[in-house]
């Protein structure tokens, strides 16, 4: 039940993506993968989704699942790209629909489209039970950050999205619509209630203040002994209150606009135009 993790962080988004394996049968999941995006030209690549697929030949893996942990505003997902190269589902939480609805909006996304998260291959429900080859996993819904934040316990690994951070940089912001800090402290409480030794995998890293490396694997005792925004007696009234102060000093994420467009559509990028050029939208004023 102890899976081999890879790690993949992309510098450009500090975001971590995780290769998954069971050692016994050679089953793989990919985690919050990444497709490069550069704003100031409009240009992608797949460089980061490259090395995850060099890995997956490397030790001759086979991909069962293309997990998102949740509506990424950070980074656009490589999941496409990876489904065509590798095969596999492209999962995400069944409360993909709420994010899609109020999206969907912003972007006039138009009749065409449907807030109902088909655009996935499979919508993860709350406790709900799956494989990775021998390994027993379980999807767990953890909303907060975002309405559709799933947590994956996969064996003895817990991969949180952007649920929690490094101890020392504590946890995540509730400001995007939809988010919920009281809702986040109460999905924390959910996931500090694992086994002291699981361990834990986290999403992003920003190199906390007088840390020297960049790092995403805590356990759950580490969490609940040292994050700064939960250590000790902090009631979800205390909570609530430093993590509403603190988002209202937050800029938004710089990608914001490109990646949740992208993502709530499963990581499929916008149909080309008559003229053969794929364009993204920029909603003035909206936030």
């Amino acid at each position: 039940m102890k899976p081999e993790v890879l790690s993949f962080f992309d510098t450009a988004t500090h975001t971590v993506s995780y290769l998954v394996s069971d050692p016994a049968t050679g089953a793989a999941a990919i985690i919050d993968s990444v497709l490069g995006y550069d704003a100031a030209s409009g240009r992608t690549d797949f460089k980061a989704a490259d090395q995850i697929i060099a890995a997956v030949s490397e030790r001759r893996l086979t991909v069962a699942w293309i997990i998102e942990s949740h509506v990424h505003a950070d980074h656009l997902s490589a999941a496409p790209y990876l489904r065509a190269k590798l095969g596999g589902q492209v999962a995400i939480g069944a409360a993909i629909s709420e994010v899609q609805r109020v999206f969907g909006d912003i972007f006039n996304v138009g009749d065409g489209f449907r807030s109902d998260g088909r655009q996935f291959d499979k919508l993860f429900q709350d406790g709900e039970s799956y494989r990775l080859g021998s390994i027993e996993a379980r999807a767990f819904h953890t909303p907060g950050h975002t309405p559709a934040c799933m947590s994956h316990l996969i064996g003895d690994a817990l991969f949180v999205g952007d649920t929690l951070f490094m101890p020392d940089f504590g946890t995540a912001r509730c400001d995007f619509p939809g988010g919920d800090a009281g809702q986040l402290y109460d999905s924390i409480q959910m996931l500090l209630a694992s086994p002291a030794a699981t361990r834990m995998f986290l999403c992003h890293d920003y190199k906390a203040p007088g840390r020297d490396c960049f790092a995403w694997e805590t356990t759950v005792e580490e969490q609940k002994r040292d994050n700064i925004h939960l250590a000790g007696e902090t009631s979800r009234d205390d909570f609530i209150a430093m993590r509403t102060a603190r988002d209202a000093s937050l800029s938004m994420p710089a990608l914001i606009l490109p990646s949740v467009q992208v993502n709530i559509c499963a990581g499929d990028l916008p149909a080309a135009e008559d003229n053969g050029r794929q364009y993204l939208k920029i909603p003035l004023n909206a936030f």
